[in-house]
């Protein structure tokens, strides 16, 4: 039912089950991760009212709650580095059976998926902490969208014109101006990620 792409790596469907509502994939090599994405296979959808809250293990750190999935949203990227704590959000039993620690040179990691209602899937992801919520709110893509639209307008904006009004939607805006705000963009991407679209009004 379901499956995971580690970036750069191949897809994985070696789901294994915990019980009839939890399962988990094992992330062998987990410290070079940077995003996974979850997905469903599409052969088997949630049965109504239901969905899947997704859950990151560092052995020894407990789950961390990461997002959700659903039949209106069967796929979400999750960014591992840099926004996993070593404080669990999560202590759903199930997944203890899975909590093994592990030794080497490097760690498995662990991802637990767990079908639950969609009712007690919105109440957890209200409580997800304010980075991790907004690391999830970027894998909606028409969120991500509105903020770039947004950080667009706010900056040509910032520019008046010579009778001392405003650019607006209906005045022209050159070409020019457009290209020196997507290198700005970029430069900002490259630089701090997505993170700084949070700052847009």
């Amino acid at each position: 039912m379901f499956g995971c792409l580690v970036a750069g790596r191949l897809p994985q469907t070696n789901l294994q089950q915990v019980d009839e509502t939890h399962a988990v994939f094992e992330l062998p090599a987990a410290s070079s991760i940077n995003h996974i994405c979850v997905f469903l296979l599409g052969s088997v959808p949630f049965p109504d009212g239901y969905g899947a809250t997704v859950h990151f293990h560092w052995p020894g750190r407990g789950f961390q709650l990461l997002g959700m999935l659903s039949n209106g949203k069967p796929s979400a990227i999750f960014r591992l580095r840099g926004t996993f704590t070593s404080q669990s959000s999560n202590t759903n039993a199930a997944f203890n059976k899975a909590d093994q620690p592990t030794s080497g040179s490097d760690v498995t990691a662990i991802l637990g998926i767990a079908i639950e209602p969609l009712l007690t899937i919105q109440a957890e992801m209200s409580m997800l902490p304010s980075s991790v919520a907004k690391a999830s709110a970027m894998t909606d893509p028409t969120i991500l969208a509105e903020q770039i639209v947004k950080n667009l307008f706010n900056y040509v904006s910032g520019f008046v014109s010579g009778n001392g009004q405003s650019i607006t939607p209906d005045n022209a805006v050159p070409v020019g101006l457009l290209a020196k705000w997507y290198e700005n963009f970029i430069s900002k991407i490259k630089t701090s990620g997505m993170a700084f679209l949070d700052n847009t009004i």
